[in-house]
C-alpha cells in the first residue's frame, strides 16, 4: 500500500499540538502526499495548511443542529476524497471519524486519553512517547499503538533584542513558551525567578491563567523584569534572545517546546515530567529538576548564570540528541512506514 491521500482533523486550538500539526503536514506535502483538512473556525495557524488541501472549517463536535449538519458535511467530504489514511489528533476528534472500510484511521495523541469509546473506528492510536502508550493500554485500549515522536520544526529563529522587550541590554534573561495553564507550572517559574536577583523573564504565550500570573508577578515583586509577551508568530524569536530557556510543566508527556528550543543555541532546565524524562539527559543535553520547586529550578538557573562550559556542553549535547532522535526523515519515515503495515493488516 503506497500512501497518496491523508485527511486530518484537527479540532485544537493553539499550542504545540497544533504547532507540530502544522509542521507535519508540511512535511507530508515535500514527500507528495495530497492532503485535506477539518479545522476549527478562525485558527491562528491556517494560513499555514492553505495551498497544502482543502480546508473543511467547523464547529463539529457541538451537539447543535447546525454542527451536526458540518458534520454530515465534513463526513461526506472525507469520503469524497478517498483518503488512504484519515487522522485525527486528540483523543476527542476521533470520533469524528466514521467507519470507512478502505482507510486506514488512526488518531495521534500527544497527552493521556481519559478513555477510549472515541477510538472505536481506529486502526491504530499513534503515541509520541512510551507513558501515554502504557496509559492508554492501561484504560482499555487493546489494538495497535506504535510510539512516532516528533521532529523539531526547521526554524532558524531570529533573536528578539533585549530592547524590543524593554529590557536592559546586559539582563540575563529566561524565556519560556507556551499555554498559560495550571499544567504549565508558570507560577513555580514565577517564584523561581522571585529568587534570582536581577534576572528577567520573557514569556511567549497567553491563556486562562494570564491574570493570576500578572498577579502574582506583581505579588513577588518581579513585575517590573517579567515581560507577558502574548502568542508570537514564532515563539523561538523570542527563546533566541534569551540566556536560558525553562519548562516547567507539571504534566508534559513530551514537551515540543522543548525539542523546538534546543535549536535556539541557548541550554535549558526542564522538570522531570513523561517527556524530559524520556528523552533529556540530566547534565548532558538539559538540566533536569523536580516538578512544583521552584528553589529547585532557581538553583538550576543560577548554575548555568555561573557556568559558561555547562551552557556550551548542554547546546552541543542537545543538537546531538535532536539529531539522533527526532530528525525529520526520520519521523516521517516511520509515519509512512506505520501507515503502510496499518494498511495492509486490513486486506
Amino acid at each position: 500500500m503506497t500512501i497518496r491521500r491523508i485527511f486530518h482533523v484537527q479540532m485544537g486550538r493553539e499550542g504545540g499540538t497544533e504547532r507540530f500539526f502544522v509542521t507535519l503536514a508540511q512535511a507530508f506535502a515535500e514527500r507528495g502526499i495530497e492532503q485535506a483538512f477539518a479545522i476549527r473556525p478562525g485558527r491562528a495557524w491556517r494560513q499555514e495548511i492553505e495551498g497544502l488541501g482543502e480546508i473543511h472549517e467547523g464547529t463539529f463536535m457541538r451537539r447543535t443542529p447546525g454542527s451536526m449538519l458540518a458534520l454530515r458535511r465534513m463526513r461526506r467530504a472525507m469520503r469524497d476524497f478517498r483518503p488512504d489514511v484519515a487522522m485525527a489528533w486528540r483523543a476527542p476528534a476521533a470520533r469524528l471519524i466514521p467507519d470507512l472500510r478502505d482507510t486506514v484511521k488512526v488518531v495521534r495523541l500527544g497527552d493521556y486519553p481519559r478513555h477510549v469509546s472515541h477510538f472505536r473506528h481506529l486502526d491504530a492510536v499513534i503515541c509520541n512517547n512510551p507513558s501515554i502508550a502504557h496509559h492508554t493500554h492501561a484504560i482499555g485500549w487493546k489494538g495497535a499503538m506504535p510510539v512516532i515522536s516528533n521532529f523539531a520544526r526547521p526554524v532558524s529563529p531570529i533573536p528578539v533584542s533585549r530592547a524590543e522587550m524593554g529590557t536592559p541590554p546586559d539582563a540575563f534573561v529566561i524565556g519560556s513558551a507556551g499555554r498559560f495553564t495550571y499544567i504549565k507550572g508558570y507560577d513555580t517559574l514565577l517564584r523561581a525567578v522571585a529568587t534570582l536577583p536581577d534576572a528577567w523573564l520573557w514569556l511567549a504565550g497567553d491563556g486562562e491563567d494570564r491574570d493570576e500570573l500578572e498577579t502574582l508577578a506583581a505579588q513577588l515583586g518581579i513585575a517590573g523584569r517579567v515581560r507577558f509577551a502574548g502568542w508570537q508568530a514564532e515563539p523561538m524569536n523570542l527563546i533566541a534572545g534569551a540566556d536560558v530557556f525553562v519548562m516547567p510543566s507539571r504534566e508534559e508527556p513530551l514537551g515540543n517546546v522543548l525539542i523546538e528550543a534546543w535549536h535556539c543555541d541557548i541550554p535549558s532546565v526542564a522538570t522531570r515530567t513523561d517527556g524530559p524524562n524520556w528523552f533529556a539527559t540530566d547534565g548532558k543535553d538539559a538540566l533536569l529538576v523536580p516538578i512544583d520547586e521552584p528553589a529547585a529550578m532557581a538553583a538550576a538557573i543560577a548554575r548555568l548564570r555561573g557556568d559558561t562550559a555547562l551552557r556550551e556542553t548542554l547546546v552541543g549535547n542537545a543538537k546531538a540528541t535532536l539529531e539522533a532522535r527526532f530528525s525529520k526523515k526520520a519521523v516521517i519515515d516511520l509515519y509512512l512506514e506505520t501507515f503502510e503495515a496499518l494498511g495492509k493488516a486490513r486486506e
